[in-house]
């Protein structure tokens, strides 16, 4: 993999935990999704007009991936509920690149040679370590985790598949970005009202400029995913949780035990052998 996609992911991974940190310190982190979504959807469209359509057989994948971000989005402000950042966010991005690189194998065909498999595993492992309380895995939102990873799986591969089929990766990815931030505001009123919706709270410019920082990082990730094998752009991307762990520190007052240190040094690890 060239180094400069590597700089590329881990840059989307700082500004991927960075996201997730504002979403959790929110107070209605519904509300605040659904924000982030508009943002989303309003800089999307905005683009998409100086853009040429994607290839028609990309648009299954875009309308695809555009619901799955939905229930992404949903299952992810459910585990954040209960659980912490530093327990929550490893899980679902732990579990999601050996998902992705099972499911890269069947639907797109994709082989991982044994050196980054192996690689992809230790990213997994110490991320997935992470959340583990002495020796008990102990999160009261486990199966909205997984679930949350199973979703980013899923999405993942879809977009992975639709950006190559697109012949135009920005155009590909300002267009699912579109129909998932029309769709989110949508299940939000759907869900609540559209009153509560527009009503402006002090936590508004946040949720809209992490709105449009998730745009970058993820629009960073589909380019990633055009030109190298989607499981190792996964494993690379979810090196988040190293700077979601630092942030949840220093900023949400969670605790970083020797443990963390350890299982970071892990992840670093199976980084510098992916690349």
């Amino acid at each position: 993999m060239p180094y400069h996609i590597i700089l590329l992911i881990l840059f989307a991974a700082l500004l991927h935990a960075s996201w997730n940190a504002a979403l959790r310190g929110g107070a209605d982190r519904l509300w605040s999704m659904t924000i982030m979504c508009v943002a989303v959807a309003i800089v999307s469209v905005a683009m998409a007009l100086f853009l040429e359509a994607p290839a028609k057989a990309s648009w299954f994948y875009a309308v695809l991936s555009a619901v799955l971000h939905v229930g992404y989005n949903l299952f992810l402000v459910r585990s954040y509920k209960v659980g912490d950042l530093g327990q929550t966010y490893p899980i679902s991005r732990g579990s999601s690149p050996i998902l992705i690189t099972l499911a890269a194998s069947v639907f797109a065909r994709e082989t991982v040679g044994a050196v980054a498999m192996f690689g992809i595993l230790l990213v997994s492992g110490g991320i997935i370590s992470l959340a583990f309380r002495g020796r008990k895995l102990a999160v009261p939102s486990l199966p909205y985790a997984l679930g949350t990873g199973c979703f980013i799986a899923a999405y993942s591969v879809t977009d992975g598949i639709g950006v190559r089929l697109s012949g135009a990766p920005m155009a590909y990815t300002v267009w699912m970005c579109a129909l998932w931030g029309v769709l989110m505001p949508l299940v939000y009123i759907g869900v609540r009202d559209a009153k509560s919706l527009l009503t402006f709270r002090p936590g508004f410019m946040m949720a809209f400029i992490g709105g449009l920082v998730s745009l970058l990082a993820y629009g960073i990730v589909i380019y990633a995913m055009s030109v190298a094998p989607m499981g190792a752009v996964s494993a690379l991307r979810e090196t988040s949780v190293l700077f979601a762990a630092l942030i949840g520190y220093f900023f949400l007052g969670e605790t970083l035990t020797v443990r963390k240190v350890l299982a970071c040094a892990v992840i670093a690890i199976g980084t510098i052998i992916i690349g």
